[in-house]
């Protein structure tokens, strides 16, 4: 979880991680500090078997109680996403197989969201996904990366195109929030993450296609290989080609 103020580019769990664990609000402490674990769980910027911080450190990112932490951390638990594990290699880690729910199916009383999902819900989302990724894939493709910087989009290209169906969505989202990180704008990471965290609550009503993901694959690499070309017209054309699919499918099953 660290910056990247020296020009170096941190794992896959730096400005996401940062965007994430930070300060929740005070009102509904319980309820944000869940999301956040949620949000930093299924974007993939905890992998399943890797640990999370500890409560004391989580308790400070959050500016929450301990005891809060707690009792999230015994939430998502009991949903299947967390197991904590004693000894001197202990604490709590991400569970080798995350579960394809959201918040209303961690907390018994959330307000349950309904299954229906209205053109305005998707107008909203998709717009605003265009917004920031076009512009990420764009401002990623104009900077000088650094060799750190370059392995990190090489990795989660690969990984991505080598996961399981399972697995897929959730690498996939790491690899968007990967280019997101280029940009070196600590501020986008929260956007996009919590955008994205919407567009997999749409995708999750929606079957995966074995075609689509092979093309989603053949897309990711033309985006990759032009950030790291410095093609900043050919990364925002490509994203915006890539985007267009995930939209013509969302809209077809939902709208």
């Amino acid at each position: 979880m660290t910056d990247i103020a020296d020009g170096s580019q941190p794992d896959a769990a730096g400005l996401a991680g940062d965007a994430l664990l930070r300060r929740v609000r005070t009102g509904n402490a319980f309820e944000d500090t869940v999301s956040r674990l949620l949000q930093t769980i299924r974007l993939g910027v905890v992998s399943p078997g890797e640990a999370l911080p500890s409560e004391r450190d989580l308790a400070l990112r959050f500016g929450v109680s301990r005891d809060t932490v707690r009792d999230a951390i015994k939430a998502l638990a009991d949903a299947g996403f967390l197991v904590s594990r004693r000894g001197r290699y202990g604490g709590t880690f991400v569970s080798d197989r995350v579960p394809l729910v959201g918040l209303s199916g961690v907390l018994d009383d959330t307000t349950q969201q309904s299954d229906t999902v209205t053109p305005e819900d998707l107008d909203d989302v998709l717009g605003l996904r265009d917004v920031l990724e076009v512009g990420a894939a764009r401002a990623a493709a104009d900077r000088a990366l650094t060799k750190a910087q370059r392995e990190l989009l090489w990795s989660s290209l690969r990984e991505t195109a080598e996961a399981s169906a399972d697995d897929y969505r959730r690498l996939d989202s790491r690899l968007h929030l990967a280019i997101g990180e280029l940009v070196g704008v600590p501020s986008l990471m929260p956007l996009l993450a919590d955008n994205r965290m919407r567009i997999n609550e749409f995708l999750d009503h929606i079957p995966l296609l074995e075609r689509n993901i092979a093309h989603s694959n053949e897309q990711h690499e033309q985006i990759v290989l032009a950030i790291l070309t410095g093609d900043a017209d050919r990364a925002a054309v490509t994203m915006r080609e890539h985007l267009e699919g995930s939209e013509a499918l969302l809209r077809g099953f939902l709208a």
